[in-house]
């Protein structure tokens, strides 16, 4: 689910909850799955700071970004938003992204 790469951790797709066809039902599963993948590398959402949303249809946009505000207090990580299919017709999201954390010396 990511890659380590000096101080930087590249993180692939991440979707999740299409048992239920709802954005913000989604987007939730998609950073909590997001959390776990950057928590086993000793990170956090907080370590962010990029981050690419893919939408089935750009109706979803205003409620799947007032999601963000509810992950990232301090301020959101740079975002790029775009729409595209996917694979599976009950996924209505996917995020990706680039975090930075320093490693202790």
């Amino acid at each position: 689910s990511c890659v380590q790469a000096g101080d930087f951790i590249f993180l692939a797709h991440h979707a999740g909850g299409q048992e239920k066809l709802e954005i913000v039902h989604q987007m939730h599963a998609a950073f909590e799955s997001m959390k776990k993948t950057l928590e086993s590398v000793d990170a956090g959402l907080d370590d962010l700071v990029q981050g690419n949303l893919y939408l089935k249809d750009v109706k979803l946009f205003r409620q799947a970004a007032d999601v963000f505000s509810e992950y990232f207090i301090n301020g959101a990580p740079a975002r790029m938003s775009t729409t595209t299919d996917f694979v599976e017709d009950a996924c209505l999201c996917q995020i990706d992204g680039i975090a930075y954390k320093p490693k202790a010396k």
